[in-house]
């Protein structure tokens, strides 16, 4: 046997005295330092991971995702128990495509069903929601997920970003592990500003619109996509990182402003005569997107046909009235009067919230017409002189906000430390 001094790494070629410890095989004839001890650990340790990410996908069923999202979500029951049967669905298909081998080098099993993915498109006005359900949705699952904006996407060769960085930004927040990244969610927001202008095909480049959807149309499916590592318009010299788009769930969402009166000419089309009912004003508000809408409807918007087969299931999301905000405002998890009382209560203030103070918020909300974005509008200009203009907490230690501090300006209630019980303005 040779002496362990004279000796060096098999892998690295390290000499003994270079390295911490030296370890012999069984016969002597090979030896491993330290160092490539610890690097063949990690790289057993990471390919164990990447099967993980595979085999231990574990969803909850659909009622426990729409009670969660209850904690975070006012309303929107329907849109809800949509999202979570798609979501639940979608990654037990994974799951189910996984352990059966329906997919393995190319050759699909003969004794599997193959079980294909359905993407989602959300309608509804905005403020209602959406984005919110959606990154709640990631949150819950602890997936992937990524916001892009179709607005910024243009057709290859032109100014904009190529469809292909929707994917880079799900690669990142995967802290560009790949595997991981192939079942995250991404919500492409805005998609009805990719809409072309007329019904009829354009003779010329829609480079922002049906462009756009025609380059997204095999992403959206299934594909091996070419993704630049650092985002930008692809080049022939430039590195590329390959992800497979079949297991990754699209979900689409957008506002389709004027989408009812297509749904209202479609539904009124045959009225004719004097005696005909014509849907009214009133009658054209309970339009309900969950059943109403038909893909038929999409089309004349401005969505090309071959990109609504790729969103097969449909779901709206309704108008939020002043009930529903005003629980916005109080109920969820990490609703905008938790978050104040707590940013107060690291000042060392003990804030309350009146009622009617909550109602008027509401109301004006509505009168925005922005949804629940209009709340954090309204709360944001009023507190904002508020936290500037704070007395100091060794003196009072309780805030009242009344209605009059939103409607009026006046100034809130502040309650002395030593004297809880009286009431003092200032």
């Amino acid at each position: 046997m040779k002496e362990i001094e004279m000796c060096s790494c098999t892998f690295c070629g390290k000499p003994q005295k270079l390295a911490k410890k030296l370890i012999a095989s069984p016969n002597g004839d090979a030896f491993i330092c330290d160092d490539c001890v610890r690097i063949c650990a990690d790289i057993i340790k990471e390919e164990v991971q990447k099967v993980r990410v595979l085999k231990d996908l574990v969803v909850p069923s659909p009622k426990e995702i729409k009670e969660k999202l209850d904690n975070y979500v006012v309303g929107q029951d329907r849109a809800k128990k949509v999202l979570s049967v798609a979501v639940y669905n979608h990654y037990k298909r994974i799951n189910y495509n996984y352990h059966n081998k329906v997919v393995k080098d190319g050759d699909k099993s003969k004794n599997a069903v193959e079980l294909e993915k359905s993407n989602v498109l959300m309608i509804g006005p905005t403020g209602s929601g959406k984005t919110l359900l959606v990154k709640t949705l990631a949150k819950i699952l602890d997936v992937p997920f990524a916001i892009a904006d179709a607005t910024t996407l243009t057709e290859a060769g032109y100014v904009g970003e190529d469809v292909e960085n929707v994917l880079l930004k799900l690669i990142q927040n995967a802290d560009y592990d790949i595997a991981r990244a192939q079942r995250g969610i991404i919500y492409i927001d805005e998609i009805d500003k990719l809409a072309r202008k007329s019904e009829n095909r354009s003779l010329t480049r829609d480079v922002g619109g049906e462009g756009v959807q025609q380059a997204l149309l095999k992403i959206v499916e299934s594909t091996i996509a070419s993704v630049p590592p650092q985002g930008g318009r692809k080049h022939p010299q430039q590195e590329m990182l390959q992800i497979d788009t079949t297991n990754i769930l699209f979900i689409c969402g957008g506002a389709f402003v004027g989408l009812d009166e297509i749904i209202k000419n479609r539904m009124t089309s045959g009225a004719l005569g004097f005696n005909a009912s014509i849907m009214g004003k009133e009658e054209k508000a309970k339009i309900d997107y969950n059943k109403d809408v038909q893909p038929d409807d999409l089309v004349k918007y401005g969505l090309i046909p071959e990109f609504i087969g790729r969103l097969p299931i449909i779901t709206g999301l309704d108008d939020l009235d002043q009930d529903a905000l005003q629980k916005i405002l109080v109920e969820p998890k990490n609703s905008l009067v938790k978050q104040y009382k707590q940013l107060f209560k690291i000042d060392g203030f003990d804030i309350k919230i009146e009622s009617d103070a909550i109602a008027y918020v509401a109301q004006k909300s509505i009168e925005l017409k922005t949804g629940a974005r209009g709340i954090r509008t309204i709360m944001e200009n009023r507190m904002f002189d508020l936290m500037f203009d704070l007395p100091s907490p060794e003196e009072y230690d309780k805030i009242i906000i009344t209605k009059e501090f939103f409607e009026k300006g006046e100034k809130p209630i502040f309650i002395k430390k030593q004297q809880p019980d009286n009431k003092e303005a200032v």
